[in-house]
């Protein structure tokens, strides 16, 4: 995500609430500190497809806003 990121193109990490700090701090170790993350509930292991794509559907929001700063 790293490389991508650094080459432009539009990215984010979809990360549950336990994993932000571990995401930004990785995000700073591979050299993009401003790499978006995108926070879902915890946890994504062991439930429900339904309870999939509602963490999915919390995400879409904050990927459709990455999109549309892109496009400006």
């Amino acid at each position: 995500m790293a490389e991508l990121r650094k080459r432009g193109l539009v990215t984010a990490v979809i990360c549950s609430g336990p994993f932000m700090k571990l995401g930004q701090a990785q995000a700073r170790t591979f050299g993009v500190p401003d790499l978006p993350l995108i926070e879902i509930r915890h946890p994504l292991g062991g439930i429900s497809m339904d309870d999939v794509k509602g963490r999915a559907a919390q995400a879409l929001p904050g990927l459709l806003e990455l999109v549309r700063e892109r496009m400006k």
